[in-house]
């Protein structure tokens, strides 16, 4: 498959360089679209391409390096995505060269007269799969968006209003898109097997997380905000199906929750770990990553927040205000000089324990983990990040950027237990057996007391939602710390993101208390707040709600492109 993958890689770029070049200029390859799709065996090729949709443990990928949350706080302080208009977006760009890669196997895969017709749809239902998938991705992030379906001919009568195709309503491309991601589930047939290839349960997994993303926001949007007004109709239709999807997955058998938590995430071979859905391989010396040479190097690390922090449950399962537990989070000077926080893990959600260290690092106390190598680090708030390192991996392989090699879950069965669970609290619908069949067996996994359908209410609790909502959530942010943008997205569809504005919530830019070293403080070490806290906004830097967020902004590039045309492209609310 790589050899195949790699003799068609050429190909693959001069069908997606633009549709004008393909067609004027002679072929650079003894391939050109004209003879290229003749067998399954190519267009099997040409789709390893979308493989490359899913970031893994990339540099500044979805996992640790997006900080736009209250769960991290950067050593540079993360400001909006946008605070003015760009030139050019690599989003909107990438997308839609997705979207034309899609269009094109859609468009030519029917002629192929070697194929037989479930060959043809299974093929046809991964293009569709993804064009979904980077519609969505467009719509999450612009709303109204430039719905494309087709692959543009310069013989194309209408070619100047396709290219220059006016925004479409977001409601109507989600319509489109569950569209395409229903005939996905329902015609891709191979691979079932597989935890590295598209096969329908990883369709059915992202089918979960689009439509709880498409119910939630829908349930929750506001006209105040330069949204549109809530639909509960909508929402119900979209969470019912997100319930649905999460569902089939749920009752697949090959699917079954790992032993470890921490070892979804550490681990150089996933193959063998029944929770993955699909995972991104890297091979030491082929393919690598840099994102444990990230936390364990002496590059600041984006640090836990005081917010996240006080967001896990102690063991008796309930929250700060209402645990008979011990309540500090002091440390404890050890006779090395260094604040531990071992006493407070100890009472603590053990997943806590699986994200940071036991002992603080910050900036004139710095932190050797595990003894080994000779880098030291320090964290932004003090708490440092242990999630994705492994005591297992020699040292060249944990602090060399570009050599490590642990593989990346890209969809595994504990979120798919966290969007059942969401879909059926935000339907009014959650029994305990709902639970207990999603939420509570993370739970299980890691020795903490059930949640229940009525647990009681949290002081804690300002999202406006119920009891049971706020504590699904909270559930949702401590398994999935640092996974996948998942917090940024999740304000976005609960219609939260003004709880990013600092002045209003300021434990986001605290860290643990430090109060009790010495030097904390003092020159060239961790700066602290007044109550005794790391200070990661020590320049005292302002990030105030603004409802645009919302929405990025339309590049300017792109409307000066329709200008030029006598067309118009609109741009987003406040922008």
């Amino acid at each position: 498959m790589k050899q195949i993958f790699y003799t068609i890689l050429a190909l693959s770029v001069l069908l997606f360089t633009g549709c004008d070049n393909l067609l004027d200029k002679q072929p650079l390859d003894k391939f050109t679209d004209s003879n290229f799709w003749t067998s399954e065996t190519n267009v099997e090729a040409f789709a390893n391409r979308f493989y490359d949709n899913f970031s893994g443990y990339a540099n500044s990928g979805d996992f640790y390096f997006r900080t736009l949350n209250d769960n991290q706080a950067s050593s540079g302080f993360t400001e909006w995505n946008f605070k003015q208009v760009p030139a050019s977006s690599s989003l909107w760009n990438n997308c839609y060269e997705e979207i034309r890669r899609a269009n094109l196997m859609i468009a030519r895969i029917p002629d192929i007269a070697a194929m037989t017709d479930a060959q043809k749809n299974h093929w046809i239902g991964v293009a569709r799969l993804f064009r979904a998938l980077n519609h969505f991705q467009l719509v999450r992030a612009f709303g109204d968006i430039i719905y494309v379906d087709k692959v543009l001919d310069v013989t194309d009568e209408d070619k100047e209003n396709y290219l220059y195709g006016a925004r479409e309503d977001r409601d109507a491309v989600m319509d489109k898109v569950l569209e395409d991601i229903n005939f996905a589930v329902a015609n891709i047939t191979k691979n079932a097997e597989s935890r590295v290839f598209i096969n329908a349960a990883v369709a059915q997994a992202m089918k979960s997380d689009i439509c709880l993303f498409e119910g939630t926001f829908c349930k929750y949007r506001s006209t105040a905000d330069g949204q549109k007004a809530p639909d509960a109709a909508r929402a119900n239709k979209f969470l019912t199906e997100a319930k649905t999807a999460a569902k089939a997955v749920m009752d697949n058998n090959m699917y079954v929750l790992n032993d470890s938590y921490k070892a979804n995430y550490d681990s150089e071979d996933l193959s063998k770990n029944k929770e993955m859905i699909l995972y991104k391989k890297y091979e030491y010396g082929v393919m690598g990553h840099s994102l444990i040479s990230f936390t364990c190097s002496s590059t600041m690390q984006s640090g836990l927040t005081k917010s996240a922090f006080d967001s896990y449950l102690f063991i008796d399962g309930k929250p700060l205000a209402l645990t008979s537990q011990p309540k500090t989070d002091h440390p404890v000077m050890s006779a090395a000089g260094n604040l531990n926080i071992t006493n407070l893990l100890n009472v603590r959600d053990p997943r806590l324990a699986a994200h940071i260290d036991t002992v603080l690092m910050y900036r004139g106390n710095d932190f050797l983990r595990f003894n080994t190598g000779t880098m030291t680090t320090t964290s932004s708030t003090g708490y440092g990040v242990c999630k994705f390192d492994s005591e297992k991996l020699p040292s060249i392989r944990r602090f060399d950027n570009g050599a490590n090699d642990t593989d990346a879950p890209v969809y595994w069965l504990a979120p798919v237990y966290l969007n059942y669970a969401e879909a059926c609290a935000e339907l009014g619908s959650c029994t305990q057996n709902d639970l207990n069949i999603s939420v509570n067996k993370l739970r299980d996994r890691v020795g903490m007391p059930h949640m229940t359908v009525n647990p009681a209410a949290d002081p804690a609790n300002n999202m406006g939602v119920s009891a049971l909502i706020w504590e699904i959530r909270r559930e949702r942010r401590v398994e999935l710390m640092f996974d996948n943008n998942d917090r940024y997205w999740g304000l976005i569809r609960w219609h939260q993101l003004d709880k990013l504005d600092i002045s209003k919530y300021p434990d986001q830019m605290k860290g643990a208390y430090v109060k009790g070293d010495p030097v904390a403080g003092t020159k060239d070490c961790v700066p602290i707040t007044s109550d005794g806290y790391a200070d990661a906004n020590a320049a005292g830097k302002s990030r105030t709600f603004e409802a645009r967020q919302y929405l990025y902004p339309i590049p300017s590039g792109q409307i000066d492109l329709y200008k030029a045309a006598g067309k118009t492209l609109t741009q987003n609310p406040g922008w």
